[in-house]
């Protein structure tokens, strides 16, 4: 599959990606696009009530919409961690999170550019199907995955170290197993 031309354009029209995150490749689409999330839940045969991750446009959305402090942020961000940060407001985004967190990400690569570009959070999880492990070259991904989404974009020049990206949870680092 092309990477598409206008990848901003793709984004915001709720089109479903395989791209490379700093850490294994993710699969996402615009978190604002609830149908776009439901088909991404339902290819990965996800629980639809676990909660999604999601990579911020920015810091200044981050700050305008969840409970942090910049040492968080320029300590972890751009970089391999998720922050698991407070929601201002309990209903936003609740089809990604019905709890009162988020799982926030900008991951220091390439792909994140066009999703800044776009200006919406958009969803990253990783792309595997629910409990198996995920994904660091194109071959570990399932076919049955990959017929599945709109648009498979291939690591370029970024080394995916194919480890999750480390959990941050009220400043402090959580180790994932």
């Amino acid at each position: 599959m092309k990477t598409p031309q206008n990848l901003k354009q793709e984004i915001l029209a709720g089109k479903i990606f395989i791209y490379p995150t700093d850490t294994i490749y993710g699969i996402g689409c615009d978190a604002n696009n609830l149908d776009s999330v439901e088909k991404i839940k339902q290819i990965k045969e996800r629980d639809k009530d676990k909660p999604l991750s999601i990579i911020a446009p920015n810091i200044d959305w981050i700050k305008e919409n969840f409970i942090t402090n910049d040492k968080e942020l320029n300590n972890y961000l751009p970089g391999p961690f998720t922050l698991l940060l407070k929601k201002k407001n309990p209903n936003f985004l609740n089809h990604v999170s019905s709890n009162d967190r988020i799982g926030i990400r900008i991951p220091n690569n390439k792909f994140t550019k066009y999703i800044q570009e776009a200006g919406v959070p958009f969803i990253t999880t990783s792309v595997n199907l629910s409990g198996e492990p995920p994904a660091i070259k194109l071959e570990d991904i399932p076919e049955k995955i990959k017929n599945k989404v709109d648009f498979i974009i291939e690591s370029q020049e970024e080394n995916l170290s194919g480890k999750p990206s480390t959990l941050i949870i009220d400043g402090k680092i959580l180790e994932r197993k």
